[in-house]
């Protein structure tokens, strides 16, 4: 039976600001202003395409550039600092043919996965050199060859998980530049998923809202589903950070940066006004706009590139043992993938009746039907777009809506600020119905059982989605087990 989505009793809506499209304004979410403050300071004087979009879950991490949940397009110029430090961050969500199993079954799932991929990693390697190459050539496509993922299942990847490496000087260009430490060290810990925010999640399918849609994706009420959230691995990390100087500098990565990053730059460099330039871009204080059709512009979007394919290859790999492993764990088929949607991006796409740089912070993509590969599901149904609560709330699946444009394609990537902030003001409580999740850890202590709260934190950023027509609710899902 097909259900309706209810959003709470206060309506938000959208309002246009002075420099940004604010998609989450109210009495009930509120758009911070200091957050706004800073994105107005960040891009002022940008060629701006667009004005930016701020979608609900809009904060500011203090480790971060840009806050969270926006989407910056420019005319011809790019601004790393207007996305994550390590692109390709994103989520899944597959479908399994099972229902819900018992507790020993999840345990037995879960402690499969803890041992595939525990935490602290075991520190062998993953991949050998050519393979990291490979990864960063091919994208996805190379991990259905090495994991034995499922081609058909590319469609659901973004981009079908691979960047065009040659538009920007092929993959040649970069291997001869990056130093072979960079591909070294980029054999460790491929397809990791956490901890920190990143999870393993087991869920229920509670109800579905367009059967249609539901049923072209591979989704039905009462089927069991795993949603996981995984980064762009150690070569994303690597790149996204040799452009300017983060602020996000975990200790690691900072002493290794200390030898990549005069290397990849300053060695490379082909005359003293090409080594002047780059100093000037990538070892002073701020970001500098580079031009997107100028020499530095094209070797930054390749490196973005090849960051974004290693992070495909990363995620698909995930996909293929966590669907091995459900199947051993619950019995039945291998599951099927719904969608795999990255968050931090930089791309080239449309904008308006132009063709922009699409920058994207914790925010996903949403592309209508007809911007998607003629012949797909994405082609019938609309991009898929994930939107998460927590592992105390249900999560949502959906797909672009009839104005999606109007967010410059965007949706956010969740809704965990908006579930703390509604429940910190007494306006979210415990489920009525006493739901739980069963959390698992990376540690050997037992797992826990932690109560539910109810939707209304998920609901209200998936209010601003619907009724502004960004996203259609396809189904809801609600966490059994989680591994975090």
């Amino acid at each position: 039976m097909t259900a309706e989505f209810v959003p709470p009793d206060v309506r938000v809506f959208a309002s246009t600001a002075s420099s940004a499209t604010v998609f989450d304004d109210s009495s009930l979410l509120p758009a911070d202003r200091a957050s706004l403050t800073e994105l107005e300071r960040l891009v002022a004087g940008a060629d701006l395409a667009a004005p930016p979009v701020v979608l609900p879950d809009f904060h500011h991490k203090s480790k971060m550039e840009l806050p969270s949940s926006v989407t910056v397009a420019t005319h011809r110029s790019v601004r790393p600092d207007l996305t994550g430090s390590s692109v390709n961050c994103g989520m899944a969500l597959i479908a399994l043919e099972s229902e819900v199993p018992d507790d020993r079954a999840v345990d037995t799932f879960m402690r499969s996965v803890r041992e595939r991929y525990p935490y602290p990693t075991r520190g062998q390697k993953e991949l050998t050199a050519r393979e990291v190459v490979r990864a960063a050539d091919e994208g996805a496509e190379f991990a259905v060859e090495r994991w034995g993922a499922p081609p058909d299942d590319l469609e659901r990847v973004e981009e079908g998980g691979r960047l065009d490496l040659d538009r920007y000087g092929g993959i040649d260009r970069l291997t001869r530049e990056l130093p072979g430490f960079a591909i070294q060290l980029a054999r460790f810990r491929f397809g990791t998923v956490g901890p920190s925010n990143h999870f393993v999640e087991l869920q229920r399918v509670e109800e579905v809202y367009d059967e249609e849609r539901a049923a072209l994706l591979g989704v039905r009420e009462g089927q069991l589903t795993i949603q996981y959230h995984g980064g762009g691995g150690v070569l994303a990390g690597e790149l996204g950070r040799l452009f300017f100087r983060r602020k996000d500098y975990p200790r690691q990565i900072k002493a290794v940066n200390a030898a990549l990053k005069p290397w990849f730059h300053l060695r490379s460099a082909r005359s003293m006004q090409q080594l002047r330039e780059r100093l000037n871009l990538y070892f002073a204080d701020g970001c500098t706009p580079v031009p997107i059709d100028s020499a530095e512009g094209q070797r930054l979007m390749l490196a973005n590139a090849a960051a974004m394919n290693y992070g495909f290859a990363f995620r698909t790999s995930t996909y293929a043992s966590l669907r091995r492993l459900a199947a051993e764990a619950f019995g039945g088929a291998t599951g099927r993938l719904v969608v795999d949607s990255p968050h931090n991006s930089i791309y080239e796409e449309p904008v308006g009746d132009t063709t922009g740089v699409v920058h994207r912070h914790n925010s996903c993509r949403a592309f209508s039907a007809d911007m998607m590969t003629p012949g797909t599901t994405f082609a019938q149904t609309g991009q898929a777009v994930l939107v998460p609560g927590t592992h105390r709330t249900s999560s949502y699946l959906g797909v672009a809506g009839d104005d999606a444009a109007d967010s410059l394609y965007s949706a956010c990537h969740g809704s965990g600020s908006v579930v703390s902030d509604l429940v910190g003001r007494g306006l979210s409580a415990e489920h009525a119905d006493r739901h739980s999740t069963r959390r698992f850890r990376y540690s050997d202590a037992e797992p826990t059982d932690v109560a539910h709260y109810d939707d209304n934190g998920v609901n209200a950023a998936m209010d601003v989605l619907v009724r502004n027509r960004l996203v259609r609710p396809v189904a809801r899902m609600r966490p059994i087990a989680v591994l975090h």
